[in-house]
């Protein structure tokens, strides 16, 4: 049965509301999630809450119901709270009808099977949690085997990037490496890399891609550093035709992953 949470004051919605930090999701090791359908694609993908807020106007439909069930059976805690206290706690005019905090989860690098997909996505200190969040739901859109965040990326766990992967980070699994690290693991095995360069003349759609492919995108400002871009087995451009010199980051990955797996399948 859930407890009723009313008060500003409450520990648990201090502590809750802390997770917004960085430093403080760091020392938790948990993060926030908002939204029913985000929540809806965690529970689907197996993930569940270890706590879930929820307004008791929406307690009736059906996938709140759900999620309430769900969290419980598996040993969270639900809790019916107020408009007000879910706006304090995801820091929104307009929160979501739930909210959930669940443990950070991130896939060690030996872990992934590079079987399992043609293609992977693989960004290089992107900055903004937006792009972070569209890349996530661009790597579940094409089916890519994952994630890898080379060297300082934003947090994937950050609020801004949760809600920008619209639920695709319960589903794709997201790894972090140092480039060194990365680049000896890719070596060990099959795959192709290639790097998305202003610095070539090889346009994308006439390049060879074999799978897996590993699809390279540097930092949103800056692009790849030199050494990482002479380590591409393939570096690729996408021809602009106006006056802008690039796409923005999360753009570019995704018209590079949809060539990428249509030459691949």
């Amino acid at each position: 049965m859930p407890r009723q949470i009313t008060a500003y004051s409450n520990p648990l919605v201090k502590e809750t509301r802390l997770l917004r930090e960085k430093r403080h999701r760091r020392e938790a090791g948990r993060f926030l999630a908002e939204g029913l359908r985000i929540l809806t694609e965690a529970r689907e993908a197996g993930r569940l809450p270890h706590h879930l807020f929820f307004a008791g106007e929406s307690a009736s439909h059906p996938l709140v119901r759900a999620l309430v069930a769900e969290t419980e059976a598996a040993g969270g805690e639900a809790i019916e709270t107020t408009p007000d206290i879910l706006s304090k706690l995801s820091g929104k005019d307009n929160p979501g009808a739930v909210i959930g905090v669940y443990p950070e989860f991130l896939t060690p690098l030996a872990a992934l099977d590079r079987s399992t997909s043609p293609i992977w996505l693989v960004a290089e200190r992107l900055r903004d949690p937006g792009n972070l969040g569209t890349i996530l739901r661009t790597a579940d859109a094409v089916a890519a085997g994952g994630l890898i965040l080379l060297d300082e990326c934003v947090d994937p766990f950050s609020v801004e990037a949760v809600r920008a992967s619209m639920g695709a980070l319960f589903t794709v699994p997201v790894a972090r490496a140092s480039w060194d690290e990365f680049h000896a693991w890719l070596r060990e095995g099959p795959g192709q890399l290639v790097g998305l360069s202003l610095d070539t003349d090889a346009d994308y759609r006439s390049a060879s891609y074999a799978a897996p492919t590993f699809l390279l995108t540097g930092n949103e400002a800056q692009g790849m550093p030199n050494a990482m871009a002479a380590a591409c087995d393939l570096l690729v451009k996408i021809p602009m035709l106006g006056k802008a010199d690039s796409l923005n980051a999360a753009v570019a990955t995704a018209v590079m992953a949809y060539e990428v797996l249509a030459r691949t399948r």
